[in-house]
């Protein structure tokens, strides 16, 4: 958990604000993974923290959501093509992906449990980048990605 807040907190995800009237808060919780290996022994332990985003509401804390799916004609395309030409293949695992974007919506988050900031657990985290849960998070990632291929 530790590894994975240092992480949030270097990409600079939120800042702790006041909750402005009107406005209201995503939970978050975090979701824990055994990493196995090949031969079943375990790798790792791996804490993620994911935002509630299935109280967001249409319309009101987001516009649309994506996910991008790949056919699987094409994939078979691409895999012939670089057989027949010879071409490396390598697979990519982005680490926090989604914390690569940033959020077009004002999004406020309660502090992550376990570590609420002492002396300011009135405050919120003002989401500034795309956490997992979140309705939008895919959309932005997808909006940051094309952008840099292209």
């Amino acid at each position: 958990m530790i590894e994975e807040i240092n992480s949030l907190q270097t990409n600079n995800t939120w800042e702790l604000v006041q909750l402005s009237k009107g406005k209201s808060t995503v939970g978050s919780r975090w979701i824990y993974t055994v990493k196995v290996g090949s031969d079943g022994t375990v790798e790792r332990l791996k804490a993620r923290l994911v935002a509630k985003g299935y109280i967001q509401i249409y319309g009101l804390d987001y516009g649309d959501t994506f996910s991008p799916v790949a056919k699987i004609t094409s994939v078979r395309l691409l895999i012939s093509l670089a057989a027949m030409h010879h071409w490396p293949l390598h697979q990519l695992d982005i680490k926090n992906a989604f914390l690569h974007s940033k959020l077009a919506e004002e999004v406020y988050m309660e502090q992550p449990p376990g570590f609420v900031a002492q002396g300011e657990s009135d405050l919120v985290c003002r989401l500034k980048r795309s956490l997992y849960g979140l309705k939008q998070s895919p959309r932005a990632w997808f909006g940051r990605f094309s952008s840099i291929v292209q």
